[in-house]
């Protein structure tokens, strides 16, 4: 996947025009384990976002948000909603504003008391709704639950820890009609590094923990260090340097509420952890620790990791590559919450 779509969903925002732009163009060679249609794909989406390269790169955040929610997410929602067929209706949760996606076929009977919350991605600052939408739509279709995604506040308008305290309420609304063990959570990118801040929040609040969560294109901790900076530098996918977002703006990585992965006690308290990482993801790194750290704590984690493909891989939900991650994230949760 071309850098610039990395960039903006993990929150790159302002980066030179130029370099914006040679780095769009760039080709670099796939590796040869990734499908055919992987590779279509990125050629698609380089083709289908290069008139738009240097809007993105030197617009606001609104025009950010417009271009990517009608380039991007927008035909990718549609495939998915004709792939994996659902039902969708928004939910206002004590203030905050969530959709939620079961079906169309309905819950099964045996998964009627089990739910799962979204975290969409998005660097904190895009993809309200739209990513929350294709994050929730495969997996509500594929695992056979419903799944509540929420849009929680982000940047540059609001500040850290906003989407902790919404995830927070959206739960403690959920714990009326299930138990923690029935609740799962999940999320891509942002939406990975905000679950894992979301079990810091609980546990810092005396709440009980989900019965499993899931953390996708990210790990617990800072995005783009280790030598996931240096694997993706060498196929154009890096972040071009500091990864800076608004909504941490003030906020300090030390803090356990921010970054989980450097602290092993509360790590310990995590539920049942999946991640899942491809080689060419800027995360990568922070994936890995995640698990190894969440392992080393005595808590149960699974890693998977995707050769060859690139962030969020599995926006694009027709891939082979994608409809493997679907079962395998419908395979965790049947397995780590109650019925």
């Amino acid at each position: 996947m071309i850098r610039g779509i990395v960039c903006f969903l993990l929150g790159a925002l302002v980066v030179a025009a130029l370099v914006f732009a040679q780095r769009f163009t760039q080709n670099v060679p796939p590796s040869i384990f990734v499908s055919e249609s992987a590779i279509a794909s990125a050629a698609r989406l380089r083709e289908d976002m290069l008139p738009h390269a240097l809007e993105i790169a030197t617009g606001d955040i609104a025009t950010q948000r417009e271009i990517l929610d009608t380039y991007f997410y927008g035909p990718k929602i549609e495939e998915a909603r004709r792939l994996y067929p659902v039902r969708e209706e928004a939910w206002e949760i004590d203030g905050v504003y969530t959709e939620v996606f079961e079906p169309a076929s309905g819950v099964p009977t045996e998964n009627a008391d089990r739910i799962l919350i979204n975290l969409h991605g998005g660097a904190f600052s895009l993809g309200a709704r739209t990513e929350g939408r294709l994050e929730s739509i495969p997996v509500a279709s594929v695992a056979r639950m419903r799944v509540v995604s929420v849009d929680y506040r982000q940047g540059p308008e609001h500040r850290f820890p906003a989407a902790s305290e919404d995830v927070a309420v959206v739960y403690r609304h959920l714990l009326r009609d299930h138990s923690p063990d029935q609740i799962g959570i999940f999320g891509c990118s942002a939406g990975g590094l905000l679950t894992a801040q979301s079990v810091a929040w609980l546990d810092a609040h005396d709440l009980p923990q989900p019965g499993g969560i899931g953390i996708f294109c990210s790990g617990a901790g800072e995005f783009a260090v280790g030598d996931a900076s240096v694997i993706t530098a060498a196929f154009a996918e890096d972040l071009g340097g500091d990864l800076e977002i608004a909504y941490f703006k003030g906020t300090d990585w030390s803090d356990p509420l921010v970054a989980p992965i450097d602290h092993p006690d509360l790590l310990g308290r995590f539920p049942p952890s999946l991640v899942i990482t491809s080689t060419r993801d800027p995360a990568l790194s922070s994936a890995i620790v995640t698990h190894q750290r969440l392992i080393g704590a005595g808590v149960e984690s699974e890693l998977h990791v995707y050769e060859g493909l690139m962030h969020y891989f599995f926006a694009d939900t027709a891939l082979p590559e994608s409809r493997q991650v679907f079962e395998v994230i419908a395979e965790f949760f049947d397995r780590r919450l109650a019925r």
